[in-house]
């Protein structure tokens, strides 16, 4: 276990949990992309993705989904590069979540 307890890797634990939705279509988009990118976003972009898991999950379902996009320019964009991230990845080992 890591035990790791600087600012960043609690705020990357909390993140972590808060992206696990109990909804297991939003869990194969969003741990993956947390584990995978989240540390090579900008500042500004971890910020929207902090707002992003703030919303409520049949919102992020529609989003995520491709049935809507958030009126929000930046979590618009963010949710376009979670797609984007699903969709050229291979998740199978996330497939057990």
């Amino acid at each position: 276990m890591n035990d790791d307890a600087s600012p960043a890797a609690i705020t990357r634990k909390r993140l972590y949990w808060h992206s696990r939705r109990g909804m297991w279509e939003l869990d194969l988009l969003l741990i993956p992309f947390l584990e995978k990118c989240f540390d090579t976003l900008s500042e500004d972009d971890r910020l929207t993705y902090e707002r992003l898991i703030a919303e409520e999950d049949q919102d992020l379902f529609v989003w995520l989904m491709h049935r809507e996009w958030p009126e929000d320019p930046a979590l618009r964009r963010l949710v376009k590069m979670i797609v984007e991230h699903a969709e050229n990845t291979d998740n199978s080992a996330y497939r057990t979540l």
